[in-house]
């Protein structure tokens, strides 16, 4: 197992650090998806183009009955009493994860809601680069602005961010370990054919940089074995982590907010990690 000073030290099993983009048109393929995935694959996101497709929540209702975990990565995006009201309903489906891409009153009225549910804040989207922000009018880099944003984040209580494995870093340096990072855009070094992903890194670099979790899409899909490209991945997440479970560990990802990290006032102790 690898000893770097950023690798995640969460009580995560490591087959739950892989997600799976589930980015398909229906229901039925959905499910053949997962089928054809089998035990390679214990967590999926469920997207917006999922949410079109009028079948979301069977969806949800049928990857729990699988024994799945569930990503809804909508994205809220709403007035803070709106936010507030989805993400209370969202709160009582059997999901892990969702996702706000929104102000400070967005992220405060998610975080009020949100139960069981871990709120992640996305920072900036994986497919921007720097001249995107400046044609959005912002005069800063990618990695300040997902910085800047992951600050007052967790600050408002949010349990952690989106975020490319390139800033996972600098995130880790600066804010500490005690919150998720999620890191989407992961193309294997062989499989990175042009897409609109632009700021992207490989599967290792990702945890080593401070991901918890990766989510990856087309590069498992679109191989020519998608199952024994996810299970190529596992073995790459395995190599990091080691066996599953460690001695000591006592469940997976039950950790709380420590007293104080990067500069942030938090409150507990998470019990599951260095003091």
């Amino acid at each position: 197992m690898a000893s770097d000073p950023n690798l995640s030290a969460k009580t995560i099993p490591p087959r739950d650090r892989l997600i799976v983009a589930l980015d398909v048109p229906g229901l039925d393929e959905g499910k053949r998806w997962v089928e054809r995935l089998g035990d390679s694959v214990q967590f999926y996101k469920l997207g917006l183009q999922f949410l079109m497709t009028g079948r979301y929540f069977d969806m949800i209702d049928w990857l729990d009955a699988q024994g799945k975990k569930v990503f809804a990565d909508v994205k809220f995006f709403d007035v803070p009493e709106t936010v507030r009201l989805a993400v209370e309903q969202l709160q009582q489906r059997k999901v892990a994860f969702t996702t706000v891409h929104g102000n400070d009153s967005m992220l405060e009225a998610a975080v009020s809601a949100k139960g069981h549910l871990k709120i992640l804040a996305v920072t900036v989207l994986t497919s921007l680069d720097r001249g995107d922000l400046d044609d959005l009018g912002f005069q800063c880099s990618p990695e300040d602005l997902v910085l800047s944003r992951a600050r007052r984040a967790l600050k408002l209580g949010c349990d952690g961010v989106i975020s490319s494995g390139l800033e996972a870093a600098r995130l880790r340096a600066e804010l500490g370990s005690r919150f998720l990072v999620v890191s989407p855009g992961i193309r294997p070094v062989e499989n990175r054919a042009a897409d609109d992903q632009k700021r992207t890194v490989d599967v290792e670099d990702a945890f080593l940089r401070g991901a918890d979790y990766i989510v990856v899409g087309r590069p498992i899909r679109q191989a020519a074995d998608p199952r024994a490209k996810a299970e190529e991945i596992q073995a790459k997440i395995s190599g990091l982590f080691g066996a599953w479970p460690r001695a000591g560990d006592s469940g997976e990802d039950a950790w709380r907010p420590s007293v104080a990290v990067g500069g942030l006032e938090r409150d507990g102790v998470d019990p599951l990690l260095p003091a």
